[in-house]
């Protein structure tokens, strides 16, 4: 097939490319040509770069005819945040394409009701980035319910080498991964049982891959995308210390005096990572397209470390 990669350089595109190449596709990968893949790898060479700028295309009502004009097979959409762009690109394929894949996110659900939670749990978003993905979910399926061939596939926290991962206390700052190393105190919120659901950027990839070769299955279909299982934060900064070699020294503190402690953008990430406590069933993308995560939430997480401490040698 022929397959167009929107945001082909991000941390899904990065490891999404080299496997469709593997698999014998042409992939034309469009990205604004701002920076290298994270994940090099020799099918790149093969690859068929694009530059467009979406934002500025988007502007003048040129990016959905421009998707449209590289006559995709199949289309993957990885950096659509707002219900216009999805717009835009619908009404340009619209009858010329055999599949769009869209990247949507956990946080369409908000706070679960219960957990672990599927596909079919209730969409009660809070923030502006959980209520814009959840609208243009809305508006997709709806599409897709009129006979557009698109499948949504949600991932969870997306992690790899080449970036930060969301650390135990639930936010970027790598401050808590030199605490875990130096066997220093790490002071988490609440009890530290809240939950988060890493997933590697490969297992992401893995899934997409899937959604394409398994259309008939997938069409129409929004499906969870994450490690097996979730991990307290609690847990995750005693197996974090262990890549390392410490025991984690681990001290609690009630949410109100604990956002003092940090930076206002840190309490920020935590809170909605608490809030949201994903626990996700991948139920349905294991039984509907196959899908096997290699790693589990820790080890997706261990991955990115490993790349942010090249002199140590992790466990």
């Amino acid at each position: 097939m022929r397959i167009v990669i929107i945001g082909a350089t991000g941390h899904i595109g990065s490891w999404l490319v080299p496997r469709l190449v593997a698999e014998g596709h042409e992939v034309l990968a469009v990205s604004r040509g701002v920076r290298a893949p994270y994940h090099a790898a020799p099918e790149w060479e093969c690859v068929e770069r694009v530059t467009l700028d979406r934002a500025a295309a988007e502007a003048d009502g040129s990016f959905g005819p421009a998707i449209a004009a590289l006559r995709g097979d199949a289309v993957v959409d990885l950096l659509c945040f707002e219900l216009t762009s999805a717009q835009q690109l619908v009404t340009a394929l619209r009858g010329q394409v055999a599949v769009l894949v869209h990247c949507g996110t956990l946080w369409v659900h908000g706070v679960p009701r219960v957990r672990p939670y599927d596909e079919t749990a209730p969409r009660v978003p809070f923030g502006a980035y959980g209520v814009r993905k959840a609208a243009i979910e809305r508006y997709l399926l709806e599409e897709a319910a009129a006979g557009f061939p698109v499948t949504i596939l949600h991932p969870g926290h997306i992690s790899g080498p080449g970036w930060a991962p969301i650390n135990p206390a639930g936010h970027l700052d790598r401050c808590v991964f030199d605490a875990l190393a130096s066997s220093e105190v790490v002071t988490l919120p609440d009890d530290g049982l809240a939950t988060l659901q890493h997933v590697h950027a490969d297992d992401v990839a893995q899934a997409f891959v899937l959604a394409i070769a398994r259309r008939d299955a997938a069409v129409g279909e929004a499906f969870h995308v994450a490690a097996a299982a979730p991990v307290t934060m609690r847990a995750y900064a005693e197996a974090a210390a262990g890549w390392f070699g410490t025991t984690a020294r681990l001290a609690y503190m009630p949410w109100e005096s604990w956002q003092a402690t940090v930076s206002e953008r840190d309490a920020a990430l935590t809170r909605d990572h608490v809030l949201h406590s994903p626990h996700a069933s991948i139920a349905k993308a294991q039984r509907l397209l196959g899908y096997a995560p290699r790693f589990s939430a820790v080890a997706a997480a261990r991955d990115a470390v490993a790349e942010m401490y090249p002199s140590r040698t992790l466990a």
